[in-house]
């Protein structure tokens, strides 16, 4: 495998990253990571010091715990957002695409727009949790720092999830209120919001006003109401390990898990942005996503604490519109999921564009087509042939970013990761129990991001409980990872019972019951499978027939797809459906998915 992009001294030279091997004494990545793992304590203080973390009481501790039960900054005391609100008031920070003109909102104007927001939102109780369900918009921005900057925690709903999902998500986090919007516009249809918050709760909402002419219910409030209030606001000054967000990720049983975010978790979000993507003040950071999913309040962290703007597009990213934005906002790091790149590939959605701005790009969500990233390395910038790195980039929600991913230091070779997060290891262990280049992947704890607690599971069983033994703690993750002769890293798919289906988590139980009511079935099982030569994983269904039903597959197929986007996510698309006459289980009567999905493989 050979790199398509290899570093200039120039890059490496004004890199983040080679700042702080300056600060660790090394003189390269491998002993740079090995600092960080091997020191942790004066890594993160190192890491909050360059980030200007804004603290009320400093800390003056950095961490106490065990290795599985680590509190970070114990004692300190702070409100994340004013980390996020400091900085030239003239500079910019948030760039976004409205109406099809391209607007510029200062840091100093950010401000305002959070106090005013702040003042409204205390209307819903002290430190109330307020669900956000719209898409990633200005509104949805100052939304969520203006909850987290009155103490409260953000509850994080996609907003192309159904009203049953939204519902139940509600319920979970135990929510006070709902901002969205009236109707989202997208790929040239216009989606109810307000109407499917409104048949998903009766939890009191606020509507940001479009131009669709909808009124609010009785009850609820407009936007512009909300926001009248100009009263100076202090943000609240709480604990570190505050709640300010609750985000969910799939598990492998039942209901998403409920993932709380406290005021450190952007602080690893921040890091990675700062080291791995490099990230500077000035930078323009642009991620299709919005704030259901982890890389929703990413995108506000990283871009934000590091002095940079986030640029918002409004409509759907697949076509010549979103690539224009990138070029008119001056994005200068680029984030991908690698379905989307694969549309620009066949749509040649760049053509005429010009993206001679952007320095990196960054992958997240699915496994990369190799093909695919190969290409968009080689999409033309500078006018030179020049290309430009790809940062893999994988973690999950109860991290606050990711585990391995790569670095402006080291050659880009499509589809594949260079290196551990700094401050993080990590461990392959294969089906023999033994470590080695293949296998289920397990995190060497501790780290700031690392989640200590679930609101709606026990945190210690899923993370913690029935590990292999080692020379070091571990943490479960869930993933499958290969090492490769080189030393980079590739993504082989989920080890559990949690599918990754476009960028999104879902558990096989939460699939097969929404799928499970179509006539004629009478069992399901759904597993998630990598396609041949690399890519997103695609969703393969079985079913077992009712005895003395003849199920017509295609007929069978039609009907779950129709279930799964009325009462799941119609983001899921089943890829294959084959009927067989049983189901593979274990003595205690547990379907054995891994079975399946080799059947699938052996295709």
């Amino acid at each position: 495998m050979e790199a398509t992009w290899i570093p200039d001294e120039e890059t490496m030279a004004a890199s983040n990253m080679r700042w702080l091997m300056g600060e660790a004494g090394v003189d390269d990545v491998c002993a740079l990571h090995r600092w960080s793992v091997e020191d942790r304590k004066r890594f993160w203080e190192t890491v909050v010091n360059r980030l200007e973390i804004v603290w009320s009481e400093p800390p003056s501790v950095i961490s106490s715990g065990d290795p599985q039960h680590t509190s970070w900054f114990p004692d300190g005391r702070l409100n994340i957002v004013r980390s996020t609100l400091r900085g030239d008031p003239d500079a910019a920070a948030v760039i976004h695409r409205r109406r099809g003109g391209v607007e510029t909102v200062t840091r100093g104007d950010l401000g305002d727009m959070v106090n005013r927001a702040a003042n409204g939102l205390t209307r819903f109780g002290d430190q109330p949790r307020i669900a956000i369900a719209m898409p990633m918009t200005l509104e949805a921005v100052v939304a969520y720092l203006a909850t987290v900057a009155i103490g409260g925690a953000v509850v994080s709903i996609a907003d192309s999830f159904a009203p049953d999902e939204i519902g139940r998500r509600l319920r979970i986090a135990g929510a006070n209120a709902v901002v969205t919007q009236d109707v989202m516009d997208w790929a040239g249809r216009s989606l109810p919001m307000y109407e499917k918050v409104r048949a998903a709760t009766d939890l009191p909402t606020v509507m940001v006003e479009t131009g669709a002419a909808l009124v609010p219910d009785d009850g609820d409030v407009a936007w512009d109401e909300l926001v009248s209030d100009d009263t100076v606001f202090e943000p609240l000054v709480v604990d570190a390990d505050h709640i300010s967000n609750i985000l969910f990720s799939s598990g492998t049983t039942g209901d998403p898990k409920a993932i709380p975010w406290t005021h450190l978790t952007p602080i690893k979000s921040a890091m990675d942005a700062h080291f791995h993507h490099d990230v500077h003040e000035g930078d323009v950071v642009a991620w299709p996503t919005n704030l259901g999913w982890m890389m929703g309040p990413w995108l506000i962290y990283a871009s934000l604490i590091n002095g940079a703007a986030l640029a918002l597009h409004d409509d759907a990213p697949t076509g010549p519109d979103f690539c224009r934005f990138v070029a008119e906002a001056g994005v200068t790091m680029l984030g991908v999921v690698p379905s989307l790149v694969r549309e620009w590939r066949r749509s040649d959605a760049v053509a005429g564009v010009d993206w001679s701005a952007i320095r990196v790009f960054s992958s997240t969500g699915e496994a990369s087509i190799p093909e695919d990233m190969d290409w968009l390395m080689r999409v033309p910038g500078r006018g030179d042939g020049s290309t430009r790195p790809v940062i893999e980039y994988c973690g999950g929600t109860e991290i606050g970013g990711g585990y391995i991913v790569g670095s402006v230091l080291q050659p880009a070779i499509a589809g594949t990761f260079s290196m551990p997060t700094l401050g993080l290891d990590l461990r392959i262990i294969g089906d023999d129990g033994e470590q080695g280049d293949k296998g289920a992947l397990y995190l060497v704890p501790p780290s700031v991001g690392l989640s200590d607690r679930l609101l709606n599971r026990d945190h210690d069983e899923i993370y913690h409980g029935d590990l292999p033994t080692t020379d070091v703690p571990l943490r479960r993750h869930g993933d499958q990872m290969e090492r490769l002769p080189n030393g980079h890293h590739r993504a082989r798919g989920r080890s559990d019972d949690t599918m990754n289906l476009g960028g999104i988590k879902v558990s096989s139980a939460e699939l097969e019951e929404t799928v499970t009511g179509v006539s004629g079935v009478l069992e399901v099982a759904a597993v998630a499978v990598p396609p041949d030569g690399g890519g997103p994983d695609q969703l393969a269904v079985f079913v077992v027939a009712e005895p003395g039903v003849a199920v017509d597959p295609a007929a069978t197929r039609a009907a779950m797809q129709t279930e799964i986007r009325s009462h799941l996510n119609p983001l899921f698309k089943i890829a294959e459906l084959r009927v067989v006459e049983s189901l593979p289980r274990t003595a205690s009567n547990k379907v054995i998915r891994r079975v399946l999905r080799d059947e699938v493989e052996r295709k």
